[in-house]
C-alpha cells in the first residue's frame, strides 16, 4: 500500500527541471511582492530547488538560506552560490533565526502540513512573516482526473498514488492559525499556463509518482491515453496545451 506523499516521492532531473519548469520561478512575482524582501533581512527559502527564485530574492539584498530535499536540485543551487541545504520541512528544526520564510511551488509537495507550518513558526523570529504560493484546491484537474481513471483502469488505487496536498483556502488559514499565525492575506486563484512541450512531458516532469508505479514499457500507453483524452479540453489550435492550475497564496505574520 503507498501511503500519500511518503511511499513516492517525486523525482526531479535539473536538466528537465530547466527545460520544463522554469516558468514556475518566473510567474512568483506576486508571491515575493507580498514578502517585500528588504535588504540585510534573513529569509529561509522553503523548497526553493535549483535556487533560481532564491537568487532572484537575494538580489534585493536580503540574506538567504534555502531548503529542499532533492539533493540533485540542491547542487545546482549551491553552483550559484547560494546557502541551501537538503532537507525536509516538514522536519527542519530552526530556532528564531529567521525574519521571514517564503515559499513557493513547493509545499503541495507536503502532505504534513501541520509540521511545516509549525516548523516555520519555530524558525522565525518573533513577528516574523511567512509568505507562501503553492497548488491549491482543484489544482491541473483536469490532468489528475484522466490520470488516475489511467492508473484505475490499470488496478491501482490512483488517490493513494496522488502526490499532491491541495487545500482549499479555509482548510490552510486553519492550518496557519492552529500552527500560530495571524493570516493576513490568504487567496485561491486559477492560473492557466500555457507550455510550449506536450503534455505528457509535463506529466513527466510533474507527475513522476504517477509513473512510478508502472513498469516502464507501460508508461507511454499511459501517457498515450491520457494525451488523447486531454486533447479536446486542453490542447489549442496552435498546437500548445493548457495547464488547468490553481494556486493558493498566503501572508501570515507569527503571533
Amino acid at each position: 500500500m503507498f501511503v500519500r506523499g511518503t511511499s513516492i516521492h517525486q523525482k526531479w532531473s535539473p536538466q528537465l527541471y530547466e527545460s520544463n519548469a522554469r516558468f514556475v520561478g518566473d510567474l512568483a512575482t506576486g508571491a515575493v511582492e507580498l514578502l517585500n524582501p528588504r535588504p540585510g533581512e534573513r529569509i529561509i527559502d522553503i523548497g526553493c530547488g535549483d535556487g533560481y527564485l532564491t537568487e532572484k530574492i537575494a538580489s534585493t539584498g536580503a540574506l538567504m538560506t534555502g531548503v529542499d530535499y532533492s539533493p540533485e536540485l540542491v547542487a545546482v543551487a549551491r553552483a550559484r552560490g547560494l546557502d541551501v541545504r537538503v532537507g525536509n520541512a516538514e522536519e527542519m528544526d530552526f530556532f528564531q533565526d529567521f525574519d521571514g520564510a517564503f515559499s513557493n511551488a513547493a509545499m503541495h509537495w507536503m502532505p504534513r502540513a501541520d509540521a511545516v507550518v509549525k516548523n516555520v513558526e519555530k524558525a522565525l523570529k518573533p513577528g516574523g512573516r511567512f509568505v507562501g504560493e503553492f497548488a491549491g484546491a482543484r489544482n491541473a484537474y483536469h490532468i489528475r482526473q484522466a490520470v488516475h481513471e489511467a492508473l484505475t483502469r490499470r488496478g491501482f488505487d490512483a488517490a493513494e498514488i496522488d502526490p499532491w496536498y491541495l487545500p482549499k483556502v479555509e482548510e490552510y488559514r486553519a492550518v496557519l492559525e492552529e500552527g500560530g499565525f495571524v493570516v493576513s492575506h490568504i487567496e485561491l486563484f486559477d492560473r492557466p499556463v500555457v507550455i510550449d512541450y506536450p503534455v505528457r512531458d509535463w506529466i513527466r516532469t510533474f507527475g513522476s509518482p504517477y509513473l512510478t508505479v508502472l513498469e516502464e514499457e507501460a508508461r507511454d500507453p499511459l501517457l498515450d491515453e491520457v494525451t488523447r483524452q486531454l486533447a479536446p479540453r486542453l490542447l489549442r489550435n496552435d498546437g500548445r496545451w493548457t495547464i488547468d492550475y490553481t494556486r493558493l497564496r498566503f501572508r501570515a505574520e507569527k503571533a
